[in-house]
């Protein structure tokens, strides 16, 4: 796929690899992408705006406030004008700033302004790199939706060795590629997913149900992460606290029944995530009254309808990808792999809930992926945004390769 007429933001860094910068730029002209550029304060040290000025044909943005282009505000036009944004290098103290939110300079304030996907390319020294504070902002980041292309592992300018290496232009370039045929294959094929997220509340009678734990904070980052990526995403949720965000359909209610008939109103979508701690059982019968204390004894259960087998068995209306969760106290993966086979899924979620940091009614996670084959992919504990973040790829990678392998 070419990139030609692609516009692309470069927000350059302070760093000694900053000099690729002006290599890649080369490379993107030679394919016809027009390229404007920040270049941050530190970023000066290693390049000058002449020699940006003279590769891109455009003028470099420097200051937050420009006397010659006061018509414009910069911040909001030069990240609205941008098909993506590209940070290179990314130093560990950049890192840092985007992690806490900071808008002090031009370039950081584009980033924050922006509705376009940022790409960050780090650069540092490897003790840099796997630094826990480093690692943890990384982990931040993610989570807030920002991709990463490397570091990579190889000798260092300070003459180390290890991963912090920065990409080379040919690596970024063939990501850009790769980048826009992906997000063409979304627009052109109208992507659909639905998500099912929280408990469900099976009624005893008007006062008293059966519930569960669940908070739907996994199923809700999960829906918004596939909204974020370009999926039309609608989640079905169970009662939780979930709040309206641009391009994400919410439906609430309340019993296992409502979320069954909500889910098959949605079919057919493209990717199914069920990620509702649905009650397995609920009261054969309704008592219109409330139940008195000497008759609790006589309430009979009846097992509520399984969704996600539903979903995975469905030969008319299964969804290319069925995703499951499996809540597990006990013989977490061994459980997780028969209850991936006996629904039919295409991706399990092994979630521990016996952990009181873990799992349930918390904003962290600590999870497995398991597919079909058996392999397993574990993503230790941490923020459930970074955790839907994770799980999102695999399961756009495995929708692009599946589609790939029918057409």
């Amino acid at each position: 796929m070419s990139l030609k007429n692609k516009k692309i933001l470069l927000v350059v860094g302070g760093g000694i690899s900053a000099y690729k910068t002006l290599d890649l730029v080369r490379l993107l002209k030679k394919n016809d992408v027009e390229i404007k550029t920040i270049l941050t304060k530190s970023g000066k040290n290693f390049v000058t705006p002449l020699s940006i000025t003279a590769l891109t044909n455009n003028k470099v943005y420097e200051d937050i406030f420009d006397a010659n282009n006061e018509s414009e505000i910069d911040h909001i036009s030069l990240s609205r004008w941008a098909d993506i944004i590209l940070v290179l290098p990314t130093t560990a103290n950049f890192m840092t700033k985007l992690s806490s939110g900071k808008a002090e300079d031009l370039a950081s304030t584009v980033i924050l302004a922006s509705n376009k996907d940022i790409v960050l390319v780090p650069a540092m020294n490897v003790r840099m790199w796997l630094h826990q504070a480093t690692q943890n902002n990384f982990k931040t980041l993610i989570g807030y939706g920002y991709k990463f292309i490397g570091p990579v592992t190889g000798e260092m300018a300070c003459g180390e060795y290890g991963e912090g290496k920065m990409s080379s232009p040919r690596q970024i370039y063939s990501y850009l590629v790769d980048y826009f045929k992906n997000k063409n294959i979304l627009k052109k094929k109208k992507i659909k997913a639905l998500v099912t997220a929280g408990p469900t509340r099976e009624y005893i009678d008007p006062v008293r149900y059966i519930s569960n734990e669940s908070s739907g904070k996994q199923g809700y980052e999960i829906a918004l992460a596939l909204s974020k990526i370009g999926v039309k995403t609608t989640l079905v949720a169970g009662p939780s606290e979930t709040r309206s965000a641009k391009g994400l359909t919410i439906k609430k209610v309340k019993t296992a029944d409502q979320m069954f008939d909500s889910v098959k109103k949605l079919l057919p979508v493209d990717i199914a995530v069920c990620a509702a701690a649905v009650s397995d059982f609920k009261a054969k019968e309704f008592s219109k009254e409330k139940i008195k204390k000497n008759n609790l004894n006589s309430i009979k259960l009846e097992k509520n309808i399984d969704i996600l087998s539903y979903l995975g068995k469905n030969n008319k209306l299964r969804p290319k990808i069925v995703v499951g969760f499996s809540a597990e106290t006990e013989s977490l993966i061994k459980n997780s792999l028969n209850k991936l086979k006996e629904k039919y899924c295409d991706l399990i979620i092994a979630n521990d809930v016996s952990k009181k940091n873990t799992g349930f009614n918390v904003d962290y996670n600590k999870v497995s992926l398991i597919d079909k084959k058996g392999k397993i992919d574990s993503i230790p504990r941490n923020k459930k945004s970074y955790i839907a973040s994770v799980i999102v790829k695999k399961i756009l990678d495995k929708f692009l390769i599946d589609d790939k392998n029918i057409n």
